[in-house]
C-alpha cells in the first residue's frame, strides 16, 4: 500500500479547493490536492456570468456596500441562510475580487462617459463617472438591488480558474490528477485523510493528513436534466455521508436555472438577462412582467424558474417533439455587445443549436443547476461532528445560500470560502492538539475495505446494470423531485429510490479490469448517487412547506413557525435505505434581519413567533446606539467580525466614503 503523508489533503481541484490549498500553503503547510480531471478542466471553468462583490464602481452599483449585499443574500436564501456566514462572505468578497485582479483575472472595467445599456426591455443611456474609469465594473443579476456582479465577459469562471490554478503551480502545490477519493479515514469523531483510487491504474493510495477538505462541487448529475458537468456526481458529499458521523445539510434545497438551452440543458448565463435579455412565449409575448411586475426577468432564480414552468403549463410554451420551451431574446442587445460580452453564449448557440443569438431567439427551459445542500459545516468550514474534516464551495452547506442562492454568489463563494476556510484549516493544523496519531492498522483497514468492495464488484455475478439504475434514478429525480413537488410524488420517489438502492447491491460489471474501467467507476458511483438522491427526496418529503427552491404544491406557504430550521441527514448503517433526519433551528433571536417578504414572489408566509420580538429588539438597539456609529450598532445586533480570520477583517474601500 502506498502512503502519502501531508498536513492538508484537499479533495477537489476547482476554485474552492485550490484557493483553500493556497491559504494553507501560505502558512507554510504541506498540501496535496486530488482532482478527478486536470485541474484547469474543473467545473468551475463553466461559470459564465460573474462573481458578486459590492465594489460600487459602476454607476448602477453606486451606493452598494456590504449592507445591501447582505440583505440581497438573506432575502434570496428565503431566510434559510446562516446570517453570520453571510456577513463573513459579503465582507470578504471585495477582497477576493481584488486579489484575483492582482493574480491576473482580466475583469471588465468601467469606461468613463456615456454608454448605452438595456434596462427593462428599453435602451437607456447611462453616464459612468470619471473617477471610476478603469476600475472593475459590474453587471445586473437576478435578486439584487444594485449592479454588483463583476465579470470577464461571459468567461468568468474560466479566467478565475486559470489564475488560481497558476498560483497553485507557482506555490508548488502538488495536484494529483485523475485521483478519486473513495472513503474518508476516520476513527470516532476524528478524520485522518482519505483512501483514493487512481482512475488510470486502479491503484489505491492512502493519504494521511491532519486536515481534510472536501471541495468536490455539487451533485447535479443525480438529475437527468442538469447544467452540471458529467463529473458533478456528488462523491465528496457521499463519502462524508458514508462515515455515519458527518452530516449533510439541506439536501432538499436544489436550484433550477431558468435558462438551460433546450433540450440539451447547457447553461446560458444569467448575464444574458442581467444585460437586458427578455423571456418570451410562443406568441412572442414578454410574460415575466405579468407574474413579477417589480423584478420581472430578474427575480431570483427559484421564482423565475417556477413562473416559466407555470407559463408553459398554461399551454403558452413553444411546442416541439422534445417537449415545450420558451424563448430567451437577446437580439435587442445587439451584435457588438454579444460578440464582446457574451462570446461563449454565441459559440454555444452556434455549435449546439445552429443559430445566431444576435438575430435568433434561444430556446430555453429550466434545468437543475446548483445544490445548496452539502457537507454541513460551521462558520470555519469544519464539520461539527467529525473533527479535521472541512468542506467549502458547492460541496458544503456552510450555510451561505439557505434554500436558494443568488446568481453570482456561488462563484464568489468558491474563492471567498476558500480564503476563509483555508485560514481555519491552517489554524487547525498549527494547533498541537490536532497532531495525527492514527495507527497504520487503521489506515490499512480502510484500504482493505475499499479493495474488498472493488473486488466484490469486479467478481460479482450480479445482473443489475449500473447504467440502467442510474438512468432510472435520474428520471425519478427529474420527474418527481424537481421544481414543483407534492407529497404523493415524493412518497413514490422515495420508495422507488429505496428499491433502486437495494437493487444496486446486485450490480454486475462485464469488464473485469481494476484499471481504466469506466464501467467499474459507474458501478461504485451509482450506489452513492442513489444515497444522495434518497437524501434529497426524503428531505423534500418531510419538509412540509415551500422555501426558496423547495416548492411543495400541497404546502405552498413558507412556514417560519414550524420549518425555520436546517435539515441534517446522516447515514449510520450501510444496510439502511433511508438516512436519519434531524433538524437544526435557525434562531430568529440572533438574526440581524428577521424573516419577512423577499421583495419578489408571494407575500404569503406564516410568521415565526419570535420575528416581531426580534424586530422590536433591533429597533431598540438602533435607537439607543445611534450616536455610536454604524459599526457599533452592527456588532451589537449580531456580532460577527471576530469570526473572520484576522487578516480578512479590514474595511473595504469604495469611491463613496462611509462615515
Amino acid at each position: 500500500m502506498r502512503l502519502v503523508y501531508t498536513d492538508v489533503l484537499v479533495i477537489g481541484g476547482g476554485l474552492a479547493g485550490q484557493r483553500a490549498a493556497i491559504g494553507a500553503r501560505r502558512r507554510g503547510l504541506e498540501v496535496v490536492v486530488l482532482s478527478l480531471v486536470p485541474a484547469k478542466r474543473s467545473h468551475s471553468a463553466a461559470a459564465q456570468g460573474g462573481m458578486q462583490a459590492s465594489l460600487g464602481n459602476a454607476i448602477m452599483g453606486a451606493g452598494d456596500d456590504e449592507e445591501v449585499h447582505f440583505a440581497d443574500t438573506v432575502k434570496g436564501s428565503d431566510w434559510g441562510a446562516d446570517q453570520r456566514v453571510v456577513r463573513m462572505f459579503v465582507e470578504t468578497a471585495p477582497k477576493a475580487v481584488r486579489e484575483l485582479a492582482n493574480w491576473g483575472v482580466p475583469w471588465n472595467r468601467v469606461g468613463r462617459g456615456e454608454r448605452e445599456v438595456v434596462i427593462n426591455g428599453e435602451k437607456v443611456t447611462i453616464h459612468e463617472r470619471d473617477e471610476a474609469h478603469g476600475l472593475i465594473t459590474a453587471r445586473n443579476f437576478g435578486g439584487t438591488k444594485k449592479w454588483r456582479t463583476s465579470y470577464v465577459s461571459d468567461g468568468t469562471g474560466h479566467s478565475m480558474l486559470y489564475a488560481v490554478s497558476n498560483q497553485v503551480i507557482a506555490r508548488q502545490i502538488p495536484v494529483h490528477e485523475r485521483m478519486e477519493a473513495m472513503s474518508l479515514i476516520h476513527e470516532g469523531e476524528r478524520c485522518f485523510g482519505a483512501i483514493a483510487r487512481n482512475l488510470v491504474s486502479g491503484e489505491l493510495v492512502a493519504y494521511v493528513a491532519k486536515a481534510t477538505v472536501i471541495a468536490t462541487g455539487g451533485f447535479g448529475r443525480i438529475y437527468r436534466v442538469s447544467t452540471n458537468a458529467v463529473i458533478n456526481e456528488g462523491m465528496g458529499a457521499a463519502i462524508a455521508l458514508e462515515t455515519g458521523v458527518a452530516s449533510l445539510g439541506n439536501m432538499e434545497a436544489v436550484q433550477f436555472h431558468p435558462t438551460g438551452i433546450f433540450p440539451a440543458a447547457i447553461l446560458v448565463t444569467e448575464g444574458c438577462r442581467g444585460d437586458g435579455g427578455l423571456l418570451r412565449d410562443a406568441r412572442g409575448h414578454r410574460f415575466m412582467p405579468d407574474y413579477e411586475p417589480a423584478k420581472k426577468e430578474l427575480a431570483s432564480r427559484d421564482v423565475v424558474s417556477r413562473r416559466m414552468e407555470e407559463h408553459i403549463a398554461r399551454g403558452l410554451g413553444v411546442k416541439t417533439r422534445y417537449g415545450d420551451h420558451v424563448w430567451l431574446d437577446i437580439t435587442l442587445l445587439g451584435k457588438q455587445h454579444i460578440d464582446k460580452r457574451l462570446r461563449e453564449v454565441k459559440e454555444i448557440c452556434r455549435y449546439f443549436l445552429g443559430i445566431d443569438p444576435s438575430r435568433d431567439l434561444i430556446p430555453v427551459r429550466p434545468a437543475q443547476h446548483y445544490s445548496m445542500g452539502g457537507v454541513r459545516t460551521d462558520h470555519r468550514g469544519e464539520s461539527p461532528t467529525l473533527r479535521g474534516l472541512f468542506a467549502c464551495g458547492e460541496a458544503a452547506c456552510w450555510d451561505l445560500h439557505g434554500f436558494n442562492r443568488l446568481g453570482g454568489n456561488s462563484v464568489a463563494e468558491t474563492v471567498v470560502a476558500g480564503m476563509i476556510v483555508g485560514e481555519y484549516v491552517a489554524d487547525f493544523c498549527e494547533d498541537a492538539a490536532n497532531a495525527v496519531t492514527v495507527s497504520s492498522a487503521l489506515v490499512d483497514e480502510f484500504r482493505r475495505r475499499e479493495d474488498a468492495a472493488l473486488d466484490e464488484l469486479v467478481n460479482s455475478p450480479g445482473t443489475e446494470s449500473a447504467i440502467e439504475l442510474g438512468n432510472r434514478m435520474k428520471d425519478i429525480m427529474t420527474d418527481s423531485v424537481g421544481i414543483f413537488r407534492t407529497g404523493e410524488d415524493l412518497e413514490r420517489a422515495v420508495g422507488e429510490l429505496q428499491d433502486l438502492l437495494l437493487r444496486s447491491r446486485d450490480i454486475g460489471v462485464s469488464q473485469k479490469s481494476r484499471a481504466a474501467n469506466p464501467e467499474l467507476v459507474q458501478a461504485y458511483r451509482v450506489r452513492r448517487m442513489l444515497k444522495l438522491a434518497v437524501c434529497v427526496a426524503y428531505g423534500a418529503l418531510q419538509r412540509k412547506e415551500s422555501r426558496g427552491a423547495h416548492f411543495r404544491k400541497d404546502y405552498p406557504r413558507r412556514d417560519d413557525q414550524d420549518w425555520l430550521r436546517r435539515t441534517l441527514a446522516t447515514w449510520s448503517d450501510p444496510q439502511d435505505t433511508l438516512p436519519r433526519l434531524e433538524y437544526e433551528d435557525i434562531d430568529v433571536m440572533h438574526m440581524e434581519m428577521p424573516p419577512g417578504w423577499r421583495g419578489y414572489g408571494p407575500r404569503d408566509h406564516i410568521d415565526h413567533p419570535d420575528t416581531a420580538v426580534r424586530q422590536a429588539d433591533i429597533e431598540r438597539i438602533r435607537g439607543q446606539m445611534q450616536a455610536a456609529g454604524a459599526d457599533a450598532v452592527e456588532q451589537a445586533i449580531m456580532p460577527y467580525r471576530h469570526l473572520l480570520p484576522a487578516g480578512l477583517r479590514g474595511r473595504n474601500q469604495r469611491l463613496e466614503a462611509k462615515d
